[in-house]
């Protein structure tokens, strides 16, 4: 159903552009690197606060408060730089089942982390309880890790 859309993409000038173009990949990776680390970084220092460790003085809702933007901003960079990259090899992608594994993970992790993880990160430290922000931290950093070796993945094995 989804093939003759993935043939598409693989047949966009733009894909064929950044296969044969000397730098056009490597500088697409680097910036999507960088947009991984902010990202990471949005991600971990809330989760670590969620587990009790990490800034522990200044309050959950402050740090979730101050990351947000880097969160967004930075997966806005991870899409603009991610779909030239996985355009240009989109048939590998398609046949890849770690791509399709990497696409439902982001699905539930983007879901739990602008519903479940926000609403917790924003509550007051003295209404969450021992162990709700502790699971929900878990939670996501596995969703996010997973994402990441989905995606390992995709260029090991596929």
């Amino acid at each position: 159903m989804l093939q003759p859309f993935f043939e598409w993409m693989q047949g966009l000038s733009l894909s064929n552009w950044i296969l044969t173009a000397t730098w056009a990949s490597p500088i697409l990776q680097c910036i999507h690197l960088l947009a991984l680390v902010v990202f990471s970084g949005a991600v971990l220092i809330v989760d670590i606060r969620l587990l009790g460790r990490g800034l522990i003085k200044t309050p959950l809702a402050q740090i979730a408060r101050a990351a947000q933007p880097w969160l967004f901003w930075s997966f806005i960079v991870l899409l603009l730089t991610g779909l030239p990259q996985m355009a240009s090899t989109a048939l590998k992608q398609y046949y890849s089942p770690h791509f399709w594994w990497k696409m439902q993970t982001m699905g539930v992790a983007l879901i739990f982390t602008f519903t479940i993880r926000r609403k917790v990160a924003l509550t007051a430290d003295d209404r969450l309880g021992k162990y709700l922000p502790k699971i929900i931290g878990l939670i996501s950093i596995g969703l996010w890790t997973s994402i990441a070796v989905w995606a390992r993945l995709i260029g090991l094995l596929s």
